[in-house]
Parts: structure tokens; C-alpha cells; sequence
């Protein structure tokens, strides 16, 4: 299962993505927000992150309006490879290299096309493993040392 949400800022791109989902047939969850009042990115991003960090959802997007409050929400919660992106390269890259399992994009930033475009890269694109798996490796064992620091 996939999980979307958005703030104010994000939420004609979040509806855009939504049908871009669904046309491929996948099954997606929505947290939100449901109307252009002013609301607080943290609280919506927070709901996706959860997800994909209890291993409720596989993967997740996040809009905001640039993309970064976002970003920064989702990157707190273990297990979380939060990638924001502009354009095709970045997609692709966020998927190759860092196996990204919540896609973060402005409402402010680029237009529903793109979005939905970069959804699709990010989507069909699959993770090279290898020196990037090592990586990942490292990022989780930092994770963990912040985690058992902080108790």
C-alpha cells in the first residue's frame, strides 16, 4: 500500500498524484489535507512517515510547498529515505541510489505534469544495491546510535 498527503501548499499537486496512482491500478491511502485551509506540514507528514516507518505502507509522498518542510519530517522517523525532487533525474536517482521510500515534491515547485512524471520514474525505477546498499547500511546503523543515545 502507498500513502500520500499534503499541506495547503501541495494539495492540487497531492490531488493530481492521487488519479496518476490510481490510472496504475495501485492501491493508495489519503491523510490529507482535504481543503485549501491553512494547515501545519508536520501534522501530515508526520502520518505518512509513521506509516512507512511502522511498515504500514510500503511507500509514501509528501507535498508541501516546496517540498522541504516535508523532507525534514519524514527524514525523523526511523527506517524513513525521504527524497525530494525536482525533476526526472532526481527521481530516478532517489529510487537508484537511495531506494527512497517516501517521495517528497512542492505544490509551489513544479506543475501536476511533472509530478505525476516524476511519480512514474520514481515508481518504475529499481534500487542498484551494491556500494548504494552499503550506504543505506551506514545511514541505518547512524539511525540506530541516535536512537539508543537518545534513550
Amino acid at each position: 500500500m502507498m500513502v500520500i498527503a499534503s499541506d495547503h501548499g501541495g494539495l492540487e499537486l497531492k490531488d493530481a498524484i492521487y488519479k496518476c496512482l490510481e490510472s496504475r491500478g495501485l492501491s493508495v491511502r489519503d491523510f490529507g489535507t482535504d481543503n485549501g485551509d491553512s494547515v501545519d506540514y508536520p501534522d501530515f507528514g508526520e502520518k505518512v512517515a509513521r506509516a512507512v516507518s511502522s511498515g504500514e505502507a510500503e511507500r509514501g509522498i509528501l507535498i508541501c510547498g516546496t517540498g522541504i518542510g516535508m523532507s525534514i519530517v519524514a527524514n525523523k522517523f526511523p527506517g524513513v529515505r525521504a527524497a525530494l525532487v525536482n525533476d526526472p533525474f532526481t527521481a530516478r536517482m532517489a529510487k537508484e541510489h537511495n531506494n527512497a521510500n517516501v517521495l517528497v515534491m512542492g505544490g509551489r515547485v513544479i506543475t501536476p505534469e511533472i509530478a505525476c512524471r516524476l511519480v512514474e520514474i520514481w515508481l518504475d525505477s529499481e534500487f542498484e544495491g551494491d556500494r548504494h546498499q552499503r550506504r543505506l547500511d551506514k545511514i541505518s546503523r547512524i539511525e540506530d546510535e541516535v536512537r539508543k543515545a537518545a534513550r
